[in-house]
């Protein structure tokens, strides 16, 4: 298991952590607030130690609680994008899939995708791109339109918990 090269969570106080663990989750800091005030060990200065906490605390969190993380994910080459509204990470994301490169006929699939999804399930399309392509990221929208609600709900909240350790992975 990777350790963090910076500092050892366990050594920080709490507003050192949720400072530094804030952003993981998307504009979530309760997520590292839960963990730090469920206790912290020795262990859990391991990444994959830390993420199984954090990850159990969302998947714990309460349904409301859920898709309010889920809804404060931009969406994928969304105006956010466009605009320079992406925290760090998520613009880091994006680009990494090479959505900053898309073409004028791929931006308008996503934005019809996006707008299909959103409508379709009442919050946005969420995916680790981290990997992907966006040509992957298209045929990934293609397929889950198809999904019901419930199957995308605890799709889109097991996406977050990967895109958490990724984050987690590159600090």
């Amino acid at each position: 298991m990777a350790n963090f090269q910076t500092c050892e969570p366990t050594s920080l106080s709490r507003d050192a952590f949720v400072s530094q663990f804030a952003d993981v989750y998307e504009h979530s800091p309760w997520v590292a607030e839960a963990v730090f005030d469920a206790g912290l060990e020795p262990e859990d200065n391991q990444i994959e130690r830390l993420h199984q906490k954090m990850a159990a605390i969302l998947l714990s969190a309460s349904k409301e609680q859920q898709l309010d993380l889920i809804n404060a994910h931009p969406d994928l080459a969304g105006k956010a994008a466009v605009n320079g509204e992406l925290t760090a990470a998520s613009t880091s994301e994006q680009a990494g899939a090479g959505i900053d490169k898309c073409s004028a006929d791929e931006f308008a699939r996503f934005t019809d995708f996006n707008n299909s999804y959103k409508q379709r399930f009442n919050f946005p399309f969420i995916m680790a791109v981290k990997g992907a392509n966006r040509y992957q990221i298209l045929e990934s929208f293609e397929v889950r339109l198809g999904n019901d609600k419930e199957t995308e709900f605890e799709t889109a909240v097991n996406e977050i918990n990967k895109i958490a350790l990724f984050r987690l992975r590159d600090m």
